[in-house]
């Protein structure tokens, strides 16, 4: 559960049974160790107040009717009489719009509401956005973001399900997934959101660490559909943007977690660097090492639509790395069919072979890139190291120029419109 700041409104994520294909087989309330499910003639149900998450009756329900959740507020949970009257679950309901938020507040009004973002937050948005001029609006068709609901004073405490390494063994940086799993607690994410890690101990001052933000890597349903858990993109620091030796305190925390390990998180951060959700609307994405996170996350997103038939739209992702092993998610992204994802690797650091970065990629597909530019339901997004934002900017130009386009009065267009979105670091 989650308390939204100030007016102290308390989200819950219900647990509930599908009336609708329950085969009343009976393995749900025989698995339940807390006695939270019982049943009438009618139907099987879950009671809130005794269910205390431990998912033990998922994996023996026969039918997934047991697999089912809804997001309410805690002192609007589903009583147990009613649900024993459903013929068919009821729909999510929008929280934003609901009447009974608080005292006669909104859902937005909470989030307006909420504490002043930490100023280690605001520095580093303000930094990373600073190649386009600062934070752009997001997508119109954009889902509603939630942010900033835990804060350095109340931090949602997550448990780390996965820890594995992404790059080679042999490769020169040491790149991590790792899955948080949030239980019961209300963490919503949506692609292109960032989460803060809050590393323990004291600095060499005696005071806390930074708060360290990560780039969500999973869709919003999670990083196992319909799970309360998110992935995370990590790369161990052990040296500056310089080469110097340095000791990257939350990355070197983050890499070393085990499964099991708590971590304090806060956020979720970020209303801009957001997907679109209209049909066939394209995503045209370039990244460099852990600025995969968030292509990777909007990816899923919609591969999960592509293979449930959906129009994902054109995807066309541009990414650099060293080599083929320094490069995160390699493998899964070759798996991709060429049919949903258009995927254009670049490599600087192969022995034999020329050095290519994204923005040689982007000047050699120019004529596909000037098609996407040209649609106005294409959307850019550009993260990963700062270095290649003038590189990029320049492919853009000359691939704009070859091909009818302005991109001195494109840029500013695409980013008034929510479809130019610049992360880099």
């Amino acid at each position: 559960m989650a308390t939204a700041a100030a007016t102290q409104v308390t989200i819950m994520r219900q647990h509930l049974i599908d009336p609708e294909i329950c085969i009343r087989c009976n393995t749900c309330e025989e698995t339940c160790p807390v006695n939270a499910i019982s049943h009438d003639s009618r139907n099987y149900v879950i009671d809130a107040a005794k269910c205390k998450y431990c998912y033990n009756c998922i994996s023996p329900c026969p039918t997934g009717a047991i697999d089912n959740w809804r997001h309410v507020r805690a002192e609007e949970a589903y009583p147990l009489a009613e649900q024993l009257l459903w013929d068919t679950l009821p729909a999510q309901i929008a929280l934003d719009e609901s009447p009974k938020v608080g005292a006669g507040d909104t859902a937005n009004e909470v989030q307006s509401q909420a504490t002043p973002l930490p100023d280690d937050v605001e520095r580093i948005a303000a930094a990373s956005t600073s190649g386009q001029g600062g934070i752009a609006p997001p997508p119109w068709s954009a889902a509603h973001p939630y942010v900033n609901l835990y804060s350095i004073q109340k931090p949602a405490l997550a448990t780390v399900s996965g820890n594995f390494r992404l790059t080679a063994e042999d490769a020169s940086s040491d790149i991590r997934h790792i899955v948080l799993d949030f239980g019961n607690a209300y963490f919503p994410v949506l692609e292109g959101q960032t989460i803060g890690v809050l590393a323990p101990g004291l600095d060499a001052n005696g005071k806390p660490h930074h708060v360290r933000l990560y780039s969500v890597a999973s869709p919003r349903d999670g990083e196992r559909p319909r799970y309360n858990n998110l992935s995370l993109t990590v790369k161990r620091v052990t040296s500056d943007h310089e080469g110097a030796p340095v000791n990257g305190v939350a990355s070197n925390y983050m890499c070393d977690l085990k499964k099991g390990d708590k971590v304090q998180v806060v956020g979720p951060y970020g209303t801009s660097f957001l997907m679109p959700n209209h049909p066939g609307s394209n995503l045209l994405m370039i990244c460099t090492g852990t600025g995969s996170a968030p292509m990777r996350a909007m990816t899923e997103h919609r591969r999960r639509k592509f293979v449930a038939g959906e129009n994902a739209g054109r995807l066309m992702l541009f990414f650099g790395a060293r080599s083929h092993g320094e490069l995160p998610y390699f493998g899964p992204l070759t798996k991709l069919p060429k049919e949903f994802i258009d995927i254009n690797f670049g490599f600087s650091r192969v022995p034999g072979e020329p050095k290519r970065y994204v923005q040689d990629l982007l000047r050699e597909r120019g004529g596909d890139v000037a098609r996407l530019l040209r649609d106005e339901n294409t959307y850019v997004y550009l993260c990963g190291l700062k270095g290649m934002e003038k590189g990029v900017e320049e492919a853009f130009t000359e691939a704009c120029r070859a091909n009818g386009l302005d991109w001195g009065t494109l840029r500013p267009q695409l980013l008034q419109q929510g479809r130019y979105h610049v992360e880099t670091y």
